[in-house]
């Protein structure tokens, strides 16, 4: 049905005008590795499974392949995209490619927020897990004070960014052959979990139809918390674009990007999804309160079930499967942010796409990634829903950033402008064909609907736990509104008129003479992006002349 092309070694960066300055080493293991240690399946799975199990009980799994489906939609499109640009920064540069500029830059913009939101979040999931490993991690009191487990988190969480910050500072081979070891173990893990999960089955599949008791009460019934639960599963399936943004240091990405990103979604959700399966079938008891708790969880069921030094090995390789998640996470956002650093699309753009010559990474960019990566986590220290705002808000962001390349793909093919025609297919990584129109508007609708579902403004996820303030409970909304619109202005009076690929970035840069250094060559524009091919401008709604800095 959906055929890879064959395709040549091309990385796709003269579409966009960008000299090779990165590191081309990651083989294909490691591109795939990418894509599923950011999505990481223990990590995502056993860090918000209490949640969903408290919204809406053992029923609440049915998320699981519902949200696998919509992501896989919204995969196979960037699949395409990898198959044609497999560069850092993908969705930002894909944006420019199909949409405006100000829809590009905004794309990236909220893209690399999330990624720094997520980054907080994902390092926030040691506190889930490591004290229920050895008491010694609770750090702060005794885990019983109001905000001990919030204030714990957020410093075992600084401690891993302050570690993944040196990591990916150092440079893309040794976080790739971490990253990589982390994934193998995480994979074995899993099935060695779900195995040993299976044999202690206790109960039967019916339990995955009744509702038990959940949503009585509620305005929409059972459905309503249905809602609010599924965004434990919408928080684990996404960030595969990640084995597309490490495409310029990846050998062959044309064919190894697409490949990975559709290997890591599928691998994620088979093997989550057996857990979850066999996790609510052999927990002895689906009414003990642990379950639902913050505390407790499917941590809590492994522990109860398979006791003793065999629950806590597995609890030692969920803690391995959050530092590699942390790990990619960050990676992926430092691409982000030298992507759109290169093009002079950021305050400080020159130091932030400053590449280390030895290490070939942007190291710089690493760094501020870890210090912003930091600040929610302060500014959220004294919530005890810290762990659900900021995984609400950073799925919304990343959502969105989704749909400013799935809207604009569609409208192209609305258009009959993509797949682009003069392309010959032995350039193409990857193709939907025929399937691509309705592929697409899928994409479209569930990214449309699952960040309406997200953003809502529910108590439960915004504003679960005392004191009770309408500015907490809006304050998703508040803040998605304050980045999108901020961002916006951000762009339109300020940044687009600095517009242009770096010349230390750029691929070639021609020399004319100029008035202010008599016959001394100066550097012309570079337009963002390297122009468009078939007339698409990936900055046709930028005025302004774009320059070298």
């Amino acid at each position: 049905m959906l055929e890879p092309s064959k395709s040549t070694d091309s990385s796709g960066m003269d579409e966009f005008g960008y000299a090779q300055t990165l590191d081309r080493s990651i083989g294909k293991f490691a591109s795939f590795a990418a894509g599923v240690s950011y999505i990481s399946i223990l990590t995502g799975v056993f860090q918000l499974f209490y949640f969903g199990f408290s919204m809406a009980g053992p029923a609440y799994a049915w998320s699981w392949p519902i949200v696998f489906v919509g992501q896989l939609m919204v995969a196979l499109c960037f699949a395409e995209l990898a198959g044609r640009y497999p560069v850092a920064g993908s969705v930002y540069n894909w944006a420019k490619r199909l949409a405006s500029g100000t829809s590009a830059w905004l794309a990236g913009w909220l893209l690399l927020l999330s990624s720094i939101m997520a980054l907080g979040s994902v390092a926030l999931a040691l506190q889930i897990t490591l004290p229920q490993l050895w008491s010694g991690f609770q750090i702060v009191g005794d885990g019983t004070g109001p905000f001990d487990f919030a204030m714990n988190g957020v410093v075992l969480a600084t401690i891993m960014i302050t570690i993944s910050t040196l990591i990916n500072a150092f440079g893309v081979k040794l976080m790739t052959m971490i990253n990589s070891i982390g994934v193998f173990v995480e994979l074995v893990a899993a099935v060695l979990l779900i195995l040993a999960l299976g044999w202690h089955v206790a109960r039967g599949p019916e339990v995955f139809f009744d509702t038990a008791g959940f949503g009585e009460g509620h305005d929409l019934g059972f459905f309503g918390v249905f809602l609010i639960g599924a965004m434990a599963s919408g928080y684990v399936m996404y960030g595969f674009d990640t084995a597309s943004s490490l495409g310029e240091e990846t050998k062959d990405p044309k064919r190894t990007a697409p490949k990975a990103i559709l290997r890591a979604v599928t691998a994620s959700f088979l093997l989550g999804g057996l857990i979850l399966l066999f996790g609510i079938l052999a927990a002895p008891d689906l009414t003990d309160p642990k379950i639902g708790a913050a505390d407790g969880g499917l941590q809590h069921i492994v522990l109860s079930v398979l006791g003793g030094p065999f629950g806590k090995a597995f609890l030692v390789c969920i803690v391995v499967a959050v530092v590699v998640c942390t790990l990619a996470v960050h990676a992926a956002a430092i691409r982000m942010m030298f992507a759109m650093a290169r093009d002079n699309n950021l305050p400080f753009s020159r130091q932030l796409s400053k590449v280390d010559p030895v290490r070939k990474t942007p190291t710089i960019a690493a760094i501020v990634i870890g210090v912003l990566a930091v600040i929610p986590l302060l500014v959220n220290v004294m919530q005890p829903a810290i762990f659900t705002i900021l995984s609400s808000i950073s799925i919304v962001l990343i959502y969105l950033s989704y749909l400013l390349v799935t809207v604009p793909m569609l409208r192209k093919r609305f258009l009959k402008k993509w797949p682009l025609r003069h392309e010959g297919q032995d350039e193409v990584g990857f193709s939907m064909g025929k399937w691509g129109l309705p592929v697409n508007i899928l994409a479209v609708l569930w990214g449309g609907a699952m960040t309406l579902n997200l953003i809502w403004p529910r108590p439960e996820i915004y504003n679960s736990v005392p004191p009770f303030e309408w500015y907490f409970q809006w304050g998703g909304v508040l803040f998605v509104a304050a980045v999108t619109i901020g961002g916006t202005l951000l762009y339109r009076l300020k940044i687009r008129h600095q517009t242009g690929v770096l010349a230390e970035h750029a691929a070639a840069v021609a020399a004319h003479p100029s008035s202010g250094e008599a016959g001394q060559p100066q550097p012309q524009p570079v337009r963002a992006g390297g122009g468009a091919e078939g007339g698409l401008d990936p900055m046709e709604d930028d005025l302004e002349p774009q320059r070298v800095s």
